[in-house]
């Protein structure tokens, strides 16, 4: 078994990514995690760059990571200065992080056309740099930018650089395509090659320009690599860079031979990803593989019907393995399997004609721009009201919303709900932030004494989309609305050419759901 390092820069070369900021406080929490998993070096930022990056290495150092080694990154001493008086090497060895990463320029052409100095100028840079930090004791790896581009067009020169980086005492000559335009078998030849002129180990670095920075990264290693670099998630500038989630993932799962992270980690990269992506404020991604919310849902009847019977038809491996889970969606694609699989939930899946009823219900629905893939708590109370067994908990009256400017161009907005919750009538006025904030914040206060639980219920999401935008100002439009509680998170639906009609049906359902879970899990 070969180990291989994981080398995560997530809170550097991640945050470069367009729409990523990351507050001192979220680095320090996502270093944390990486830790926790057994990520070998974080590279936590450019200490000279800005005070935020400074301040992360006091701060991390006060974590006391068990296993991670944290990294300042750095580039290569400035032309006309030694080691000693350049004041990016001083940042590197005052950030006290154990680790530095140097980057140098590998490409003949930035040299001389970017960089502007002389080749020789260049070699004795980067020796001169890495052997000043190495002699500090500090442990040295050196990114060998635009490494495959170089190659290609000076391979003597390109060659001449990572041996100059291996000379000065690099632990580590990693290897990378910078601009991401390398093909798989292109980074496998090189890497041999460069390993088989170095006395120290390589390590690979790919950006996702072509879609190919994980494919790259796994050529990489069974070319010899010994550690990848890369970002959770794939963030980065451009395209992004090989998303450390995949290679984890295929280097455990899928290359036998090679050891990574600590034991078990693989089961909480979807805990990982949707942390960062979280702490980020970002959306996942749907169809990220092994940890994206659709990376194991089944839409269409056949798929489903084929799953249901082994899973392994339809999956590559079990999702657990990576900590996230089966789905099963419901579309006026599905097919009766589609509707049992789901229908497991409430233990109603052996009624046939009960199923074949919520398929026709569906398929009727979704013809009205009902959709309930991302809505399953609307399809949970729509099987209980074709099973007979919904009872709601309260009877809507009437409501009212109301929305005026003043004189200063204020607007308000006010709602009236009047609701029957048993023998009790409850007519109640509030304002809010809109029409259906204001709705959500009467029906709340109606409902108020009576359903203690929904204090525990927040909305965290509400999308509208037009179904028929050719009708113009009349269309139908589609709620989508997402709550959650301390246990669950869950979609409703609801439509109506009126948004408040569709909205109250959302928010109805969401309610009632809510409460239906509750009572359920007390029983």
């Amino acid at each position: 078994m070969r180990r291989i390092q994981i080398y995560d820069t997530t809170l550097r070369d991640g945050s470069q990514g367009e729409g990523v900021s990351f507050s001192l406080d979220d680095k320090l929490r996502i270093a944390q995690r990486l830790d926790e998993l057994g990520v070998d070096y974080i590279e936590g930022g450019y200490p000279l760059s800005n005070p935020k990056d400074a301040e992360f290495f006091q701060k991390v150092a006060e974590l006391k990571l068990q296993h991670a080694k944290v990294c300042a990154f750095g580039m290569t001493r400035r032309r006309g200065k030694t080691a000693a008086e350049d004041i990016g090497m001083q940042a590197l060895l005052n950030s006290g992080a154990p680790v530095t990463t140097v980057v140098g320029k590998t490409s003949a052409f930035h040299v001389t056309e970017v960089l502007r100095v002389a080749p020789e100028e260049n070699l004795a840079m980067i020796r001169d740099s890495v052997a000043y930090l190495a002699e500090m004791g500090r442990e040295v790896i050196y990114d060998a930018e635009h490494f495959f581009d170089g190659w290609k067009e000076d391979a003597e020169y390109a060659l001449a650089t990572i041996q100059a980086a291996a000379a000065g005492g690099a632990t580590v000559v990693v290897l990378c395509d910078t601009n991401g335009g390398s093909m798989p078998e292109e980074v496998a030849d090189l890497v041999r090659q460069a390993s088989a002129k170095l006395d120290v180990p390589v390590g690979i670095h790919c950006h996702n320009d072509c879609e190919l920075a994980v494919a790259n990264s796994l050529a990489a290693v069974d070319a010899g690599a010994v550690q990848v670099q890369g970002t959770v998630n794939g963030l980065g500038e451009r395209c992004g860079n090989a998303d450390l989630i995949s290679v984890a993932a295929n280097l455990s799962l899928k290359k036998p031979g090679y050891q990574l992270l600590q034991p078990g980690s693989i089961e909480h990269l979807t805990e990982l990803s949707r942390f960062v992506y979280e702490t980020a404020n970002m959306h996942f991604r749907a169809n990220q593989p092994f940890v994206g919310p659709s990376a194991f849902a089944h839409k269409g009847g056949m798929h489903v019907h084929a799953v249901n019977r082994a899973a392994s038809s339809y999956e590559h491996i079990p999702p657990e393995k990576v900590g996230n889970e089966r789905r099963v969606l419901v579309s006026e694609l599905s097919g009766r399997s589609n509707i049992i699989a789901l229908a497991t939930r409430q233990d109603l899946q052996h009624d046939r004609a009960l199923m074949d009823n919520v398929l026709a219900q569906v398929v009727d629905l979704e013809a009205q721009g009902y959709q309930f893939e991302a809505a399953e708590a609307s399809f949970d109370l729509l099987v209980k009201k074709c099973a007979g067994t919904y009872q709601p908990h309260f009877e809507r009256i009437k409501y009212h919303v109301n929305v005026e400017t003043d004189a200063q161009g204020r607007t308000v907005t006010e709602a009236t709900v009047k609701l029957r919750i048993g023998d009790q009538v409850r007519h109640e006025v509030a304002e809010g932030d809109g029409p259906v904030n204001a709705l959500d914040a009467a029906l709340r206060k109606a409902l108020n004494g009576a359903f203690p639980a929904l204090n525990d219920m927040h909305l965290v999401d509400y999308k509208v989309r037009v179904i028929n935008s050719e009708a113009g100002t009349a269309a139908c439009v589609r709620v989508i609305i997402e709550s959650r509680d301390q246990d669950d998170v869950w979609g409703t639906v609801g439509v109506h050419e009126n948004v408040i009609e569709a909205s109250w049906d959302a928010l109805l359902d969401s309610i009632e759901y809510k409460l239906y879970k509750d009572e359920t899990k007390s029983v």
